[in-house]
């Protein structure tokens, strides 16, 4: 699947008036590739997500779809940082959810379910319960149950945001994998720079309040990624560009902080 938006802009009421949230948002995403949206807190990356989703609407401008979709339905499975998964489901359970939904039936489902349970390094967990998992283990089975239920296009917010840097680490490995077996449209939002330049074929740069989207920029390394590439030069230097579009709606933002 591949999708468009074509100058998306959003605005939210309040009491004292239109708060601007997106504004003039143009960008596409083609199909197979991974795109990744880096930008400080409060630019609109997780609003401008959730319009793609069809989660809320936007306020004018427009978004196609290639496939176009059927009246109602989702463009895509989500990702989100808080795995969502079901307290009183095991792993297994979980993860063949959506087949579920989909009217597959259980012995089948259960069959294409694992196979992703073990691609995630949980095999031996598949019949525990969420509370019996650590943090990074409930975010592969989120991962695992989007990729299960092959959608079209997947639509990743910030899903190892809450992990400490050697979990995430293992996890952007182990996700790469996956996609690299399994390949969908991926759009993912990240506030890591380093974890976009290595995972997407682009990277868009948002900033500004209302969002915009400042660049574009070509990843030029070729896949499949290796991560101890973040040190190569080519990489860094892309880090640098970005970091120096971002350094000061940072620094202003910290400066309102304090």
């Amino acid at each position: 699947m591949s999708f468009e938006c074509r100058r998306v802009s959003k605005a939210y009421p309040t009491r004292n008036g239109s708060v601007q949230a997106l504004e003039d948002i143009t960008f596409g995403v083609g199909e197979h590739e991974f795109v990744c949206l880096v930008g400080p807190s409060g630019c609109g990356k997780t609003t401008l997500l959730k319009i793609i989703a069809g989660l809320t609407p936007p306020t004018s401008g427009e978004l196609s779809f290639e496939p176009e979709l059927a009246n109602g339905r989702s463009p895509g499975a989500m990702v989100f940082q808080e795995h969502g998964i079901y307290p009183w489901m095991t792993v297994l359970d979980n993860v063949a959810f959506g087949l579920e939904m989909q009217g597959i039936k259980r012995r089948a489902r259960r069959e294409r379910a694992l196979t992703f349970v073990q691609k995630v390094g949980l095999a031996q967990f598949a019949g525990a319960y969420p509370h019996e998992l650590s943090v990074g283990m409930r975010q592969r089975v989120g991962i695992a149950r989007a990729f299960v239920a092959d959608p079209p296009l997947l639509l990743m917010d910030e899903p190892f945001g809450s992990l400490d840097a050697q979990i995430r680490r293992v996890l952007v490995e182990e996700l790469l994998t996956i996609w690299r077996d399994d390949r969908k449209s991926v759009f993912y939002v990240t506030h890591d720079i380093e974890e976009a330049v290595l995972l997407g074929d682009r990277v868009l740069v948002m900033t500004g309040r209302p969002g915009r989207i400042l660049r574009d920029i070509v990843v030029p390394l070729s896949r499949p990624r290796d991560l101890a590439n973040g040190e190569t030069a080519t990489v860094v230097e892309i880090k640098r560009q970005i970091w120096k579009m971002l350094e000061e709606e940072v620094r202003r933002s910290l400066c309102l902080l304090s």
